[in-house]
């Protein structure tokens, strides 16, 4: 089959595609065609050396975020058959045309997706869902402020809090990605993101966040924490801005707030299975009724995975970017 690999971590053209041998699945796993491929940020860090995969995943090939067809089932797999369509994340390796996986840890795919458009749900809505829902803890009617909604996972969050009856702030650090935002997701304000300028407008709009989902790190942490109301909750699930930052801790315990950090990548495979379980539960009658909808801001060929990463490292995209292997 082939893959795109990383022997020697660097820029782009350290992807170079390779034929390896067709992965075999296990008594409970499913071997997938893969028709298309999610690019996320954590690809590039990893191709770049900074960021590998868990134990048991090949090193070499990036990816976590595929859509296919089930081609091949272990003896012992019971929910899953031959000609399946299924999406879902992987711990890593998913640049390739086959791929293994746990029977119960795929996803349904949604009847109004295609492929292409299936590949860009897993890692933003999953990712999205648990941060704001099951660790931030929102309730409808209340605010969460989405620190740097314009990406992937943004966008399914301010998808997500809309569609379950809550109330969104988006930033970003230019005003003309906001409305070009605003012209495919409905948010309830948007405020264009300084360096430390957002909290005192949302606290002046709306009273404060209940919930703040920040991609941004370090630089933003302070001022997060004072538009968050007393009792809230920082969820974070990115650190594109710096990693390192004092912090008040008297100020957090006086105002009873909470950061938490997570990510998906490293979750053990028990966790994975009831996420994969709750998406098929809780989201996919929402994207089965239309009332979400993956953003896709560009599709590459498999063929053109340098390019695709080209093309994520200048900024200028909006939304999912996408290797397809369908014709």
């Amino acid at each position: 089959m082939r893959a795109w690999v990383v022997e020697q971590p660097g820029d782009a053209h350290a992807l170079q595609q390779a034929d390896l041998p067709v992965p075999v699945p296990g008594p409970e796993e499913v071997r997938i065609a893969v028709r298309a491929i999610g690019i996320n940020r954590a690809d590039i860090i990893q191709r770049m050396g900074h960021y590998p995969p868990p134990p048991g995943f090949d090193p070499r090939i990036p990816g976590l975020e595929y859509a296919g067809v089930v081609e091949a089932a272990g003896e012992r797999v019971q929910s899953r058959a031959v000609g399946d369509p299924v999406m879902g994340l992987l711990g890593g390796g998913a640049y390739a045309e086959q791929i293994v996986t746990h029977e119960r840890e795929t996803l349904d795919v949604p009847q109004t997706l295609t492929f292409t458009q299936a590949a860009a749900v897993p890692e933003a809505f999953l990712t999205a869902y648990r941060a704001v829902f099951l660790e931030g803890g929102l309730c409808p009617g209340q605010w969460c402020l989405v620190r740097g909604a314009t990406s992937g996972v943004g966008q399914a969050a301010l998808q997500l809090i809309r569609t379950l009856g809550a109330r969104s702030i988006a930033t970003s650090r230019q005003q003309q990605r906001l409305d070009a935002l605003a012209s495919t997701i409905d948010f309830d304000l948007g405020l264009v993101d300084g360096d430390n300028g957002v909290a005192e407008a949302v606290r002046e709009q709306t009273g404060g966040a209940h919930v703040v989902l920040d991609f941004v790190g370090a630089p933003v942490l302070a001022d997060n924490l004072k538009a968050l109301r007393r009792d809230g909750t920082q969820v974070i699930v990115g650190l594109m801005g710096g990693a390192k930052t004092d912090i008040n801790l008297g100020a957090l315990l006086m105002r009873r707030q909470r950061l938490i950090a997570m990510t998906m990548r490293s979750l053990p495979l028990e966790r994975k299975i009831e996420l994969a379980g709750m998406f098929n539960d809780r989201l996919l009658p929402l994207f089965d009724a239309g009332r979400l909808q993956p953003a896709v801001d560009r599709v590459f060929a498999f063929d053109a995975a340098v390019a695709a990463h080209q093309y994520m490292e200048s900024g200028a995209h909006t939304g999912k970017l996408i290797l397809s292997l369908e014709a």
